[in-house]
Parts: C-alpha cells; structure tokens; sequence
C-alpha cells in the first residue's frame, strides 16, 4: 500500500501498474493479485487509508490547538510537508484523473472530499465566529476556495520545482484571512 500510494502521489493512477509495485517488492504481480484482486479494488482501499490518516491529522490539530489561526497554520503545514517530500495530494492527484477512476474509488474520493472540505469549513465557520478569522462568503465557499487554491499552488510550486513559492501563496492566503504565517509553528 506504500508503495502505490507513494507511485500514485509521484505519477498519478493510471501511470503505474501492478509490475511498477511488485518489482519494488521483489514479488510476482500474482502474488498481488491475491490481496488486491483489482487495480480498482487497490486504489479504493488506498483512498480510504489516506481518508482515515487524513482525518486522523485533521482531528489531532483540532484537539491540540483551540485558535483557528493556529489551525490553519498547522493545515497547510500538512500540505507543505507533501511538497517538501517531493510528493502531491493523493487525492488531488485521483481527483485529476476522476472520468477514468472505477465507481467505488470515484465514491471513496467523493466522501474524503466531503469530510475534508466539511472540516475545514468548521475551522472557518468557529474561527469567524470567535473572531479569529475573516472572509466575506459561507465559511463552505472559504473551505472549497482554500482547497481548490492549495491544490493548485502545489501543482505550480511542483511544475517551477519551487516551494517557496507555495510558501509564498500561503502566506497571502492566510493573510487574506487575517491569520499571520509563522513556518515554525508548522513544522
């Protein structure tokens, strides 16, 4: 599972195959076949394991840091650790080939999708509350703006092999919201 989850965060889904996993693995592809009777079945399972880790984190930095400042700070800091380690959102990377994914992962992308963009909505949604943050809009349109943004930004930072200048667009981005960057309170 490492291994394709590392394959499809480098190349994407269609860019690699069974063969890809098991020479890695020093293995036969039939020995694959015997856990993961389908590419479509390995990449559903491997949607649900990123969701669940996904939220795991999402979840540690609600319940360890009360401001929604600090909690934005520590979300993006999930995404640029990704891009430090030379890789791209799992599932922005599915959601860009989504017309060629089966049914059950396109229902699997769809519900991390959902949980994430609900979460960080109630980020916002407290946080404007609280007066912590600010935006004009629905704390949904901020939530599905900040995603779509930050999906976006990797790509670019990952096509100019530049990732000061993801840090760059986050810091605007969180100042846009009233929340100051401060990299140290990320990493």
């Amino acid at each position: 599972m490492d291994i394709a989850e590392a394959l499809v965060a480098q190349r994407g889904f269609n860019a690699f195959s069974y063969a890809d996993i098991a020479a890695e693995m020093n293995i036969t592809k039939a020995s694959l076949h015997y856990h993961f009777a389908s590419k479509s079945e390995l990449g559903t399972k491997l949607i649900n394991r990123y969701h669940e880790t996904f939220m795991v984190a999402l979840e540690a930095i609600s319940h360890e840091t009360a401001n929604a400042g600090a909690r934005l700070r520590r979300y993006v800091g999930l995404w640029l650790e990704v891009l430090r380690d030379d890789r791209m959102c799992l599932c922005g990377m599915l959601a860009a080939e989504y017309s060629t994914l089966s049914a059950p992962m396109r229902i699997a992308l769809k519900s991390f999708m959902v949980r994430h963009e609900a979460w960080l909505a109630g980020v916002m949604r407290d946080g404007r509350d609280r007066g912590e943050v600010t935006f004009e809009g629905t704390a949904e349109e901020i939530a599905g703006l900040m995603i779509g943004a930050l999906e976006g930004t990797m790509m670019m930072a990952r096509a100019h092999n530049e990732i000061d200048r993801f840090v760059l667009i986050i810091r605007r981005m969180l100042g846009g919201l009233g929340v100051a960057w401060e990299e140290e309170a990320v990493s």
